[in-house]
C-alpha cells in the first residue's frame, strides 16, 4: 500500500520499528527502540507534515513494562492527592488509562509527570478524570472495548486499509436519499452515495405507541452493502435502529462521539427492556447493542478523519446533548462539502456551548426544522428558567408534587442545573427524585465535562462544585421508594421518563398524583403528536391506566402547565440565525427533522431570506448533491 511505503521511506535506520498498522484513517508505529518511544521520535512531525496523517509511536509489546510493575510505578510517581480511580491497560494498543478525580495532578506541570509515567512503565498513557458518578454503563463498554482490544486492533487496521485501498482524484457525483425524518420527526436516517461509498447517516426510530422504522427494504437500504454509519446523536429517533443494522448483517464501523456512544447504549437497552415490558416487539437483541459497542470507532470534536476512500468526517460541537455532533462530510479532495445538522441548538443552555458555525466550505446543507414553523418562536431562556421555577414553587408552596416528564438525556441534567442553582441561592428547599434511567443518564454526563460549556467546566474543575451531585438529587432505585415518595404528605419534585408519556414509571407517578389538584405536571420539551404528552397538552383531562387487572380512567385535577424555551432544538429565529452566522454560506439547503408545514416553510423563509435552492424533502425521495 503507497501509504504504508510512503512510512517506511521515511524511517530512521534506527527506528526499530516492529509494526505499521492502522487504526481506522490514522497510522500507529510500535517500536522496540525504547529511547525513540520515550523521545517520541522527531521523525513523527516530519512524517505528518509530509503526509498530513494522523501518525502516532506506541512501544512494542517486548520493551514495555509488566502490567503489574507498571501499575506500581504509575501510583508511586502520582501524587496520592490525585485521587486515582482506576488504571486500566489496553495490550492490544500499547495504552494505559489512568482515571483520577483531579486529571492535573497526573499530567503535572508543562506534563511532566505524565512524561515520567511513559519513561519509567514504557507504555502510552492517557488521563481522564474520574466520574463523578459511578455508571454501569460507562463500566460495560469500557469492558467490551477492553476484552475486545485484540479483535478491534485487526477491525480498525481493516478499516484503514479499506480507506486507503484506492486513490481518489475526483468525485463525479455524490447524491442523498432520505429514509426517515423528512416532513416527521422520529426515524431520522439518510444514505449518502458516492461512486466509492455508502454511508448511512442516523438510523432511528419514530415515538409513539407504534413505533416506525427507516425505510430499509427499499433498494438503496441494503445493509450489508453499507460501508460506514454515522450518528449525529444519542436520542433513540437518531439512534434506536442502530444495533438493527448489526442484528441482519451489517459489520462496518459505527463513527459517533464518545459519550455518544455511552448513551447510545443506555437508551437501546432501556428501549429494549420498556419494550419487553409492555410486551412489545422488539427489532434487535442486547448483543446487536454489544455489537455496536464493539464497531464503534469514537471521534472527538473537530478531529478530521478518513471513513471512505473518498469521504472524510468531522464532527461538531451541535449544542443539542451530550455528545451531539453537527455532521461534516467531506466529499473527494474539495469536491463537495455536506453538513448534517442532526439536532441543534444555536442559542446557549445551562449545559453546552451553542452550535459551532466554524465551516470553511458548504455546499450542502441538511436542516433540522423542528421548529421551522412561522410562528415558531420560542421565550427567551431567562424567562423560560423563571417560568419553571415560579411553577415549581408555586406547587410546593401549596404543599403539592410536582412531576416533570422528562428525556432523560440532556433536558433532564439541564432542569437539574436550574434546580441546582436555585438551591445553591437559597431559594428552592425541597428534594428532587430522579427516576427511570436519568440517574445512569447523569452518571455518563459526569464521565464527559469536557464537553460542558466553559462555565459548567469552571464549577467542575476549579469551584469544586458538580451540580449534578448536589444534595437535592436523590435516586429512586426501587418500587418501595416510589411508593414512598408518593405516600409522603410532604412537597417534592419527581422528574421521570418517559419525557412524552409514552410509557415508563412517569406514569405511575401521574395516575396517582393526577386526581389531586395541588399536584402539578410540568411539560419541559416537545412533545410528538400521538403521545400521551401531546393528547394532554390540547385537554385531555382523564387518562386509561391498569388497575387490579382492570382497565379503568383517572382524572387529571392537577395543573398542567408548558415551559417552551427550553429546547434543545433552534426555534426559527435560531435557525436563520444559525445560516446567518456560517462561515460558508451552502449553495443548497434541505429541510427534514420537522412536521410538514415546519419543513415547508422553513424551506420558504431560507429561500426568501438567503436567496439559497430549498427543499423540503420527502421521505423516499433521492436529491443528486453534485
Amino acid at each position: 500500500m503507497k501509504i504504508i511505503d510512503e512510512v517506511k521511506d521515511g524511517l530512521p535506520s534506527n527506528a526499530m520499528i516492529s509494526e505499521v498498522c492502522f487504526e481506522g484513517s490514522d497510522i500507529v508505529l510500535y517500536t522496540k527502540n525504547k529511547d525513540m518511544f520515550k523521545s517520541n521520535g522527531n521523525f513523527i512531525k516530519k512524517l505528518v507534515k509530509k503526509l498530513k496523517k494522523r501518525i502516532e509511536l506506541r512501544p512494542d509489546p517486548s520493551i514495555r513494562k509488566d502490567i503489574e510493575i507498571a501499575k506500581e510505578k504509575i501510583e508511586e510517581i502520582v501524587p496520592e492527592e490525585a485521587g486515582i480511580e482506576e488504571i486500566t491497560f489496553q495490550p492490544g494498543f500499547g495504552k494505559v488509562i489512568i482515571e483520577a478525580l483531579k486529571p492535573g495532578l497526573v499530567i503535572g506541570k508543562r506534563g511532566s509527570t505524565l512524561d515520567k509515567i511513559k519513561k519509567e512503565t514504557v507504555w502510552k498513557p492517557q488521563v481522564k478524570i474520574a466520574p463523578a458518578i459511578s455508571s454501569d454503563v460507562v463500566d460495560t463498554v469500557r469492558k467490551v472495548l477492553y476484552q475486545e482490544s485484540e479483535w478491534r486492533k485487526d477491525f480498525l487496521n481493516d478499516i484503514g486499509e479499506k480507506i486507503h485501498s484506492e486513490e481518489i482524484d475526483k468525485v463525479d457525483w455524490a447524491r442523498v436519499s432520505c429514509l426517515g425524518g423528512c416532513r416527521e420527526v422520529g426515524r431520522s436516517c439518510f444514505l449518502l452515495q458516492t461512486p466509492h461509498s455508502r454511508i448511512m447517516i442516523d438510523c432511528g426510530i419514530k415515538p409513539g405507541n407504534n413505533h416506525e422504522y427507516p425505510y430499509l427494504q427499499v433498494p438503496e437500504g441494503e445493509i450489508k452493502s453499507l460501508d460506514a454509519v454515522v450518528v449525529s446523536h444519542p436520542h433513540l429517533d437518531h439512534i434506536g435502529f442502530v444495533p438493527y443494522l448489526y442484528e441482519y448483517g451489517y459489520d462496518g464501523p459505527l463513527y459517533l462521539t464518545p459519550a455518544a456512544r455511552d448513551l447510545m447504549v443506555l437508551l437501546c437497552l432501556d428501549y429494549l427492556d420498556v419494550a419487553k415490558r409492555e410486551g412489545n416487539d422488539v427489532p434487535y437483541s442486547s448483543k446487536s447493542v454489544e455489537k455496536a459497542v464493539k464497531h464503534s470507532v469514537a471521534l472527538e470534536y473537530d478531529q478530521v478523519s478518513d471513513i471512505t476512500p473518498d469521504v472524510g468526517l468531522t464532527f461538531q460541537n451541535a449544542g443539542h446533548i451530550l455528545g451531539s455532533a453537527l455532521v461534516h462530510l467531506h466529499i473527494g479532495e474539495g469536491d463537495h462539502n455536506l453538513v448534517y445538522t442532526g439536532d441543534y441548538n444555536f442559542g446557549e443552555s445551562k449545559l453546552f456551548n451553542k452550535a459551532s458555525t466554524n465551516f470553511q466550505r458548504i455546499e450542502t446543507l441538511i436542516t433540522e426544522s423542528t421548529y421551522g414553523e412561522n410562528d415558531a418562536i420560542q421565550p427567551s431562556r431567562k424567562d423560560a428558567e423563571k417560568d419553571l421555577i415560579n411553577y415549581v414553587k408555586k406547587t410546593v408552596d401549596r404543599g403539592g408534587k410536582v412531576l416533570i416528564p422528562s428525556f432523560a438525556v440532556g433536558r433532564a441534567q439541564d432542569i437539574m442545573c436550574i434546580l441546582d442553582e436555585e438551591a445553591r441561592n437559597n431559594n428552592l428547599d425541597v428534594p428532587v427524585y430522579l427516576e427511570g434511567m436519568m440517574w445512569d443518564a447523569t452518571a455518563i454526563h459526569t464521565t464527559y465535562p469536557e464537553d460542558l460549556n466553559e462555565k459548567l467546566q469552571q464549577q467542575i474543575f476549579h469551584k469544586d462544585h458538580n451540580p449534578f451531585t448536589s444534595d437535592i438529587f436523590h435516586r429512586v432505585g426501587s418500587g418501595e421508594e416510589r411508593d414512598e415518595i408518593i405516600n409522603s404528605p410532604d412537597p417534592a419534585v419527581v422528574m421521570s421518563t418517559s419525557g412524552m408519556l409514552t410509557g415508563g414509571p412517569v406514569m405511575e407517578y401521574l395516575k396517582e398524583f393526577g386526581p389531586d389538584e395541588d399536584n402539578s405536571l410540568i411539560f419541559v420539551g416537545y412533545q410528538a403528536e400521538g403521545t400521551m404528552g401531546r393528547r394532554i397538552q390540547k385537554g385531555w383531562d382523564e387518562i386509561p391506566v391498569e388497575r387490579g387487572g382492570k382497565r379503568k380512567r383517572v382524572e387529571l385535577n392537577l395543573e398542567v402547565n408548558t415551559v417552551d424555551g427550553l429546547s434543545g432544538h433552534s426555534d426559527r429565529n435560531q435557525l436563520i440565525n444559525f445560516l446567518n452566522a456560517l462561515n460558508s454560506k451552502p449553495n443548497k439547503v434541505l429541510t427534514v427533522h420537522g412536521d410538514e408545514n415546519s419543513c415547508i416553510q422553513m424551506a420558504r423563509t431560507v429561500h426568501n431570506i438567503f436567496n439559497i435552492e430549498t427543499i423540503p424533502i420527502k421521505n423516499l425521495e433521492t436529491n443528486r448533491l453534485k
